[in-house]
């Protein structure tokens, strides 16, 4: 197997970073690619505003001048609880992903615990997907839904996610992102590169933790001691034909404390080539 790996960065990889040192950190690591997050603030992990309050088209433009892609903007949370706000959220994401000339948006699914029949969850899923639909055909915009493994989630399993989408005619618009914790938490199951816009990947070491106590905080950079078997994980998806970008989003405050995440996040990628 080809050892080529397409490497790219989700900002939640260095959120310490501004938008411009976080690109140049890409750049430097040979990565095809990042992602942007408009939720950092929020998550109490920078004071900045999304774009660091610059134009989103001026982010977009220096992403493009360091060689590198903007493949996707996070996120719109919850947007499987349909409301006229989701809308609007929605709506502004798609304007900036427009603006920046990222390719993709992100839809992440309500987390919160609330026990609904599979009829009403399914139901609500596919609702969302069908008022968004006709926002990204206007825009010529792709979606990547990420189902999140908790227990706790309202969208768990990638085989949901598919069926919904094709229930809704929305193959050309709606692609998945593969994420490696997200897919253990899960359970495994079938991987659907055919569907799939990006893969995230992360790696748990804690021997202690069994995975329904895992948590985002959790998630550090892979190495030879992740239990995620981000390795079989990948392996497998490029067996499977897939070709494009495997993207970190490590949580973890360690991971965020480093000084020197350019030379962590160098030997992950090492170890993970020396190992496929």
């Amino acid at each position: 197997m080809t050892t080529e790996l397409n490497f790219a960065l989700n900002h939640m990889s260095a959120p310490r970073l501004d938008c411009l040192s976080f690109i140049d950190l890409a750049a430097s690591l040979g990565c095809v690619g990042i992602e942007l997050r408009n939720d950092l603030a929020d998550k109490k992990l920078t004071q900045r505003p999304f774009f660091d309050g610059a134009a989103p088209a001026t982010i977009g433009s220096y992403v493009r001048d360091k060689g590198l892609r903007l493949l996707g903007l996070s996120e719109a949370y919850g947007f499987n609880a349909w409301s006229d706000a989701m809308r609007v959220k929605i709506a502004l994401l798609i304007a900036q992903a427009k603006e920046s000339g990222a390719e993709s948006i992100s839809l992440i699914p309500s987390n919160d615990g609330v026990k609904m029949s599979d009829e009403v969850r399914l139901g609500n899923l596919r609702g969302a997907l069908r008022e968004i639909l006709p926002m990204l055909e206007e825009a010529d915009m792709i979606a990547l839904i990420e189902p999140l493994g908790f227990t706790t989630s309202s969208l768990r399993f990638k085989s949901e996610a598919v069926e919904a989408i094709e229930g809704v005619g929305g193959a050309a618009r709606y692609r998945l992102v593969h994420d490696t914790f997200h897919h253990h938490l899960a359970g495994g199951g079938p991987l659907f590169p055919d569907h799939t816009g990006i893969v995230h990947i992360s790696g748990v070491v804690d021997p202690s933790l069994a995975p329904e106590a895992m948590q985002d905080g959790h998630r550090q950079l892979v190495d030879e001691n992740d239990r995620l078997e981000n390795m079989e994980q990948i392996r497998a998806l490029m067996v499977a034909g897939y070709k494009g970008a495997f993207s970190y989003e490590p949580f973890s405050p360690a991971v965020h404390a480093l000084d020197d995440i350019a030379g962590a996040l160098e030997e992950s990628m090492s170890s993970i080539r020396s190992r496929l």
